[in-house]
């Protein structure tokens, strides 16, 4: 009982993080797993088996908020299409390495991409969103009647898809890290739009990749049922919530997070 009331809480706690900033919450479950695992679960996790459980809640996670934000119409579904057409495949490749890296090398990768995140996050504000004529331009109004501008052209959002799929389908969180600054600095999307269509496409990479895990025997059934319920809720409450931030709060929210993260990764 305990161990599933652990479990609901970090789902809870994951998913409402994760849909705030576009994570997906897998940089709480997966070192939850991890370090928590032993003590409550009476078993070692292997990293595949907690990258594996985790990508599985995270389609929870993702559909959750993703519900919210359609309602809100903050998708961006036309380029969301477009960026799952490479990550979708690129998830089944990460679901497939993961199961060869050794913890402790798997761990310092796990941090060592998070600092980097967290870097690009902190450059955001020394950098101006690339200034490029991109062949596909999107238009966004917020509430407030504030038009935003954005754009990409194929070859680059596809270039984009498939490094988020494939940090989806090897690490387990969602891919939003690499996928709202990109989306952010290099194509001018709005943050709010750019967390939202980055949680769409999330849900489906995180479909492909988990799936792909349990083909390979790599999740964790009584984790996934604790964990699950907890991220339907925490999927709507983060939802909510992004709607009181503004976007410079989810940026600087994002970078904090990272490093705290990134830290406790590396030094194990």
């Amino acid at each position: 009982m305990l161990a599933f009331a652990f479990l609901f809480a970090v789902g809870v706690v994951s998913a409402t993080f994760g849909s705030i900033v576009g994570l997906g919450g897998g940089i709480i479950i997966v070192p939850a797993l991890m370090y928590a695992g032993p003590r409550l679960l009476g078993e070692t996790m292997s990293t595949a088996t907690a990258v594996g459980t985790s990508l599985t809640v995270l389609v929870f996670t993702a559909l959750s908020s993703t519900f919210a934000f359609v309602r809100e119409k903050k998708v961006d579904f036309q380029s969301g299409w477009l960026y799952f057409a490479s990550s979708g495949p690129a998830a089944v490749v990460g679901a497939s390495i993961t199961g060869h890296i050794p913890a402790r090398p798997f761990e310092i990768a796990f941090g060592a991409f998070m600092l980097l995140m967290a870097a690009l996050m902190t450059l955001r504000d020394r950098l101006k969103p690339a200034a490029i004529d991109w062949s596909i331009r999107r238009t966004y109004t917020d509430p407030q009647g504030r038009k935003s501008v954005y754009g990409y052209n194929v070859p680059s959002a596809l270039a984009i898809g498939f490094a988020v799929g494939l940090i989806s389908g090897l690490f387990g969180i969602g891919g939003g890290s690499l996928f709202v600054p990109a989306m952010v600095l290099l194509f001018r999307y709005p943050p709010h739009v750019a967390t939202a269509t980055s949680m769409f496409v999330i849900f489906l990479s995180s479909i492909v990749g988990s799936v792909t895990h349990w083909l390979n025997g790599e999740a964790d059934g009584f984790a996934v049922l604790a964990l699950a319920p907890g991220a339907l809720i925490g999927g709507w409450l983060g939802a909510q919530i992004v709607r009181r931030i503004s976007g410079q709060a989810l940026l600087w929210l994002l970078r904090g997070t990272l490093v705290l993260f990134a830290i406790r990764m590396i030094i194990g």
